[in-house]
């Protein structure tokens, strides 16, 4: 009897819990999918978004936020980072990026997000700046895995990935080692897709060891089938504009969906890249080439791209380094440099949107504040593209995530400091 008691005030909780109703008041409401709203209110229940506008209702039970003089936005989606996978750069124990994959580097049965880390301290400096949502990308070799997306919700992994695979990633500069040209390596992805074609159309022969050799494991082989159906898109890191109009070549004669990642010199191919609907995920920060692929960059790139009608997400690390995980927050000064070098606001916005949500295909839940989607909602100080802005509320799931994380704890122990902490001690 004792137990049924417990169970049923559990199921009790669990009903509180499951009908929350939280309402975002008086703000300026940036929904991405349709024009904003003054003084507008974002209902929450359930952990879903109920409804957007100037004259919603609200219960009286509701939870209210009060974002008068504020901004609303969706979630900020970074669509290209290592973050849960990659804790330290330099300590290979706290790398799972990625795969040694077999023969010529291919790797394309890895799954990136199987090594995910919920506990990493670097999810909190993002979630806290009003990163809800990162597509995690495996690296290395021709072929380096497949991605995913996931939300920055605490918990564990299962609950964090959103999605997955939504991309294959590929690479259009040569990786080094394994292959030493880009002939060779446009060879190479050309003979694995060809085989992929070929044990695709004959699996019983491969089973029955009938078949001639081929170029990937069985895995690889398996793994590559979505992305020859055009199912899982081909998601390509190539800066230098021929490396582009390679891959476009590639696509176009294997039929498969294409992302050009990096893209530093796509404004040089727009036209082409508007006219086969890829799309670029890019960034805008860096004004210095990292690389002799990077020598014809821009930083009005996005602003090219989208003038060109070519869709454009942002990622925070298309010239190199360490931001897809020390400063994922990043994401937003990129977007903001890109307006300063003529994209609009509003497409700037949308490429930390809802663009990133559709090419890894989950605009149906996230990316826009539309009825039905899940709460992820960042409440902003300001301009979240302005350096001074602060998120000062991010929900993700309609539930609040904002909480100290370990840079925050370290900065308020280290301003309490005795006087004359770092003096040497005096002497005897």
């Amino acid at each position: 009897m004792r137990t049924l008691a417990f169970a049923l005030a559990a199921l009790g909780c669990a009903s509180v819990v499951e009908a929350q109703t939280v309402a975002i008041t008086g703000g300026t409401v940036y929904p991405v999918s349709g024009p904003k709203i003054e003084n507008g209110t974002v209902l929450i229940r359930d952990g879903k978004i109920a409804a957007v506008g100037q004259n919603v209702t609200i219960p009286a039970d509701a939870e209210r936020i009060d974002a008068t003089g504020k901004w609303v936005t969706p979630g900020f989606i970074d669509a290209v980072t290592q973050l849960g996978v990659v804790e330290v750069g330099a300590v290979s124990q706290t790398r799972d990026v990625s795969s040694t994959g077999g023969e010529d580097g291919i790797a394309a049965a890895f799954t990136v997000w199987t090594g995910l880390n919920p506990a990493s301290v670097l999810l909190a400096p993002a979630r806290n700046e009003g990163i809800t949502s990162v597509g995690v990308i495996p690296g290395g070799g021709l072929v380096a895995g497949q991605a995913a997306i996931v939300d920055l919700v605490p918990g564990t992994a299962t609950d964090m990935v959103r999605r997955a695979p939504v991309a294959m990633v590929a690479t259009m500069t040569p990786p080094g080692n394994e292959i030493a040209s880009r002939g060779e390596l446009l060879v190479r992805l050309r003979e694995l897709l060809t085989d992929t074609r070929a044990y695709a159309a004959n699996k019983a022969a491969y089973e029955r060891n009938a078949s001639r050799e081929y170029a990937a494991s069985r895995a690889d082989l398996e793994a590559m089938i979505p992305v020859l159906q055009g199912r899982v898109p081909l998601l390509v890191q190539a800066d230098r504009a021929s490396d582009i109009d390679a891959a476009l070549r590639l696509a176009d004669d294997f039929d498969l969906e294409l992302m050009v990642m990096g893209g530093a010199e796509a404004w040089m191919v727009a036209d082409r890249l508007a006219a086969a609907n890829v799309p670029v995920i890019t960034g805008a920060m860096n004004n210095i080439p990292y690389s002799f692929a990077m020598l014809g960059a821009r930083q009005d790139n996005v602003a090219l791209l989208r003038r060109a009608g070519v869709r454009v997400a942002l990622m925070g690390n298309a010239g190199g380094g360490d931001e897809e995980t020390f400063n994922v927050r990043n994401i937003r000064y990129e977007a903001g440099n890109a307006v300063a070098y003529g994209a609009s606001w509003d497409d700037a916005l949308r490429a930390v949107t809802l663009t990133p949500a559709e090419l890894y295909g989950v605009a149906d839940r996230v990316g826009s504040l539309a009825t039905g989607r899940d709460a992820n909602v960042v409440v902003w100080s300001g301009d979240p593209f302005e350096f001074s802005t602060t998120a000062d509320v991010v929900l993700i799931g309609g539930e609040r995530v904002k909480a100290p994380s370990r840079q925050d704890l370290l900065m308020e122990r280290y301003k309490t400091l005795p006087p004359n902490y770092f003096l040497p001690p005096p002497p005897r």
